[in-house]
């Protein structure tokens, strides 16, 4: 199964960038994360507003409560898609990095990804 890729681009051929499935279901992982609630039209709930953490105090408080707020977002959001494993969230000086362990719905394969949120970049 081919989707259109995210970010949109253009191929090496000229024509719309598709992806597959496993690529795919990486690419909305990332829109959830990063995505800030009220930012997407007639979907105000979607997201979890991961960029908006970035330059918050690095503290295991915070830590704890973003891997909360990731988690539950991947499951309110991608629930019909994916199971989530596991989720890790390290905030360094310049950047926030979150590793997310899960298993696709379809076949039960497991996957793993990362997201990094640079500091004052976007």
């Amino acid at each position: 199964m081919q989707t259109l890729d995210y970010p949109y681009r253009f191929s090496s051929l000229g024509r719309t960038a598709v992806t597959d499935r496993d690529e795919h279901i990486r690419d909305l992982i990332e829109q959830v994360l990063f995505t800030a609630p009220g930012e997407r039209v007639m979907r105000p709930d979607f997201g979890a507003g991961l960029l908006a953490l970035v330059f918050e105090p690095n503290s295991s408080a915070l830590a704890a409560a973003t891997q909360m707020l990731v988690q539950s977002s991947l499951q309110l959001h991608l629930a019909h898609l994916i199971a989530v494993q596991a989720v890790e969230v390290i905030n360094d000086d310049a950047a926030l990095r979150i590793d997310v362990s899960y298993a696709v719905l379809l076949d039960q394969s497991l996957h793993q990804a990362s997201f990094t949120a640079p500091g004052g970049a976007r």
